[in-house]
């Protein structure tokens, strides 16, 4: 056990060098995210023109919303994890992983794991610099049973993420291009899980069937518990339980894939 702790240790410390290398890369795409952030600001300020609140909700408690969305981005959502799977499967990279005793899933959980680390850390220096321009228009609860419930709802949101992912990256045993299977997933991952707006402005009753979806607890649950959009403990551990649901289910989709998919791989060469 020690020793595979090690051997996944040591590849997330590889990660945390290799992505080190890219914090220019991570600290400008956190700063464009600002200007995002901007644009953001000025339709939603446009939008609470002559009211003070909309569904609930007042003018600097959905900016934190937005805030918090773009921050927990950085360290929880899958950028490209996707295609980096996908390529080494097209390439034949793959092949290294079966003849080794090394958990491929764990072995890009890993990879992953320390370049969210590094993108969200680095995600802190632009929100710093802009932080005496918007502190003003943010407006965190305060109660600690948030900070207890969102953390862990956080890391299951990231470990969705990466296993919607690594599922998509499975479908290259199948596929030649996956792209547009990724794309058409980011369309409704955009809209569903609260990157457009918060998801408690929908009807009851979508909204209702959208708590139903593993979308809803890719970014918008642990985010609404941290900024106060969900406001009883009971619903956030009601939440909780399903989001470990869709996590359970997506990790053993996750394995069926990749199992189904070795069947149909051949590898080739000397």
């Amino acid at each position: 056990m020690r020793a595979a702790l090690n051997k996944y240790r040591h590849v997330f410390l590889v990660g945390l060098q290799g992505n080190i290398v890219y914090r220019w890369h991570f600290t400008l795409r956190a700063t464009f995210s600002f200007f995002h952030l901007i644009v953001v600001f000025l339709l939603w300020g446009a939008a609470y023109a002559g009211k003070t609140e909309i569904g609930g909700f007042a003018l600097d408690q959905t900016l934190t919303y937005f805030v918090t969305m773009m921050v927990l981005q950085f360290f929880i959502s899958a950028f490209n994890e996707d295609y980096q799977i996908s390529e080494e499967i097209r390439n034949g990279l793959i092949n290294q992983f079966l003849l080794k005793p090394v958990n491929y899933f764990i072995y890009r959980l890993s990879i992953f794991g320390a370049a969210r680390l590094v993108s969200g850390l680095l995600a802190f220096v632009p929100l710093l610099v802009a932080l005496p321009l918007i502190h003003d228009q943010l407006a965190y609860p305060g109660e600690a049973w948030r900070l207890w419930l969102g953390l862990p709802a956080a890391a299951m949101s990231a470990l969705i993420q990466f296993s919607i992912a690594f599922c998509f990256g499975m479908l290259t045993f199948w596929f030649l291009e996956i792209q547009s299977f990724i794309i058409l997933s980011y369309a409704i991952e955009t809209l569903l899980a609260g990157q457009v707006f918060p998801l408690d402005l929908l009807p009851p009753g979508i909204y209702r069937l959208s708590q139903f979806l593993p979308y809803y607890y890719q970014m918008y649950f642990p985010v609404a518990i941290f900024t106060g959009r969900i406001n009883d403990p009971a619903a956030a551990l009601g939440g909780l339980g399903l989001q470990f649901f869709w996590l359970v289910a997506l990790l053993a989709l996750a394995r069926l894939l990749w199992l189904r998919g070795l069947r149909r791989h051949t590898a080739v060469g000397g």
